[in-house]
């Protein structure tokens, strides 16, 4: 696992996630968020708000950073927007260029460029369903119990069906799905983690550095969430890997071409990224 985080720069990647993300998909959930008729004035900023388990009076720094729904409204226009949906297709490009470099599997060809913009889509809806979730449940345990549970549902269902999806169906979902289980459960302890770490120190940092410290936090948590993303979708590869190799199967992807071909399953399994004098599977 480590020796695989390592060649597919993981920390590298989660940074240009996060990179991306705030400056690509933050604008564009800002513009969805304004143009809905019955929104109330959620949108990215409640996500975060949610995702890093911010108190009240953090959470308003961090809403501060957003301008008026009616502002955004005013000043945007058709170009704006069309560019704001072209600069996130590179968030996409990011995201999907970390799955494929976790399963092995070479660059997408120029005819699947439309599932990016789908990916996109579907994932700014979920974004947006998931921030207007609290005004729709409503407050109480019980309204909490169902929220909770609806995204965890909605979440596992989109990482797994997403994973799959832009690798052009290169896998099905059975091995995207514990990759997309590992991703809610990561983010589900990322938020505890914000919740007692992040929240104090937007504060602070909103004092000593203004705006500009509650966004480095804010930026620095989305370098969690792509962590997260990508460690999930590695560890769930290795999980497949390991039940094929109980189960005496085969190994998918370009890996198995280094092992002969009259090696048993088992062993192409047992051999899958050996390294080294340590052998064995990492």
């Amino acid at each position: 696992m480590w020796k695989q985080g390592a060649e597919i720069e993981l920390m590298h990647r989660s940074m240009g996630f996060a990179a991306l993300g705030f400056v690509t998909l933050m604008p564009l959930l800002v513009v969805v968020a304004a143009a809905t008729p019955w929104h109330n004035g959620a949108g990215f900023a409640q996500w975060v708000v949610d995702g890093m388990g911010l108190a009240p009076h953090p959470a308003g720094a961090v809403r501060g950073l957003f301008t008026a729904p009616r502002k955004v409204l005013s000043t945007t226009g058709a170009w704006s927007l069309a560019s704001l949906a072209f600069f996130g297709l590179s968030f996409v490009a990011c995201v999907e260029t970390g799955y494929r470099k976790i399963w092995d599997l070479p660059a997408s060809p120029w005819h699947s460029e439309w599932r990016r913009a789908v990916w996109l889509a579907v994932l700014t809806g979920y974004l947006f369903c998931e921030a207007q979730s609290a005004t729709v449940t409503g407050s109480g345990t019980s309204a909490s119990v169902v929220r909770i549970a609806l995204t965890v549902l909605f979440g596992i269902g989109f990482f797994a069906w997403g994973q799959r999806f832009l690798l052009t169906n290169s896998i099905d979902l059975r091995s995207s799905l514990p990759g997309a289980v590992l991703t809610m459960a990561g983010l589900g302890g990322l938020r505890i983690f914000s919740a007692r770490i992040f929240s104090p120190m937007v504060t602070s940092n909103a004092v000593t550095y203004g705006p500009v410290g509650t966004v480095l936090m804010v930026v620095t948590w989305l370098i969690g969430v792509g962590f997260v993303v990508f460690g999930a979708a590695l560890l769930g590869r290795h999980i497949v890997v390991m039940r094929d190799v109980r189960r005496g199967g085969e190994i998918p992807g370009p890996r198995q071409a280094d092992v002969p071909s009259g090696t048993e399953p088992s062993v192409r399994g047992a051999r899958w990224r050996a390294d080294g004098a340590g052998g064995g599977v990492d």
